[in-house]
């Protein structure tokens, strides 16, 4: 009996694969796949104010860089920022209307940009994602205001007097 027993544990243990494994025999083509599905879910997490799936999507050290020239969150200061808004049960609704998924060579990491349909009208994100937990999961998010290029000269006028003394306060605080 021993000498079965014996076989059947080496053939589990030779059948059975790493994550490394794996993560080599996912086509580049699934691996986008699986990034679209987890960006339109956390997208979808947001709109739905569920705050529990919205962050099991980014990684534990995830950026979320936002639309304001101060907006630069670490993971849990964008969950503390972000939960008034999700306990309310309205986060904020982004739907991607054209996203391009690029893998790297060791299909360890990928980074992407997509158009949304926001409440902002078009916004622009981009990122970098990479697997964690044998998830894709959000590690940086950038989200742009799209501004048309003949409207720009108006907008920068328009924010003018804010952005400058930003930039003042900035350049003070790193002389510091």
């Amino acid at each position: 009996m021993k000498p079965l027993y014996l076989i059947a544990l080496l053939l589990v243990i030779t059948s059975c694969k790493t994550s490394e494994e794996v993560l080599q025999v996912a086509s580049t083509s699934d691996i986008k796949k699986e990034i679209q599905t987890n960006l339109d879910a956390w997208h979808q997490a947001a709109a739905e104010a569920n705050f529990d799936s919205y962050f099991n999507l980014m990684t534990k050290d995830g950026v979320f860089i936002g639309t304001d020239a101060s907006e630069n969150w670490q993971n849990e200061a964008f969950k503390t920022f972000s939960k008034p808004y999700f306990d309310k049960g309205k986060a904020w609704s982004f739907t991607a209307i054209e996203r391009n998924v690029y893998v790297s060579q060791d299909k360890k990491i990928a980074w992407f940009d997509e158009l949304l349909d926001t409440q902002m009208k078009i916004c622009r994100g981009s990122g970098v994602m990479k697997l964690e937990d044998n998830t894709w999961k959000i590690a940086h998010y950038v989200l742009s205001i799209a501004i048309p290029n003949e409207n720009v000269k108006e907008v920068v006028a328009l924010k003018n007097t804010a952005d400058s003394l930003y930039i003042t306060s900035l350049k003070t605080k790193n002389k510091q």
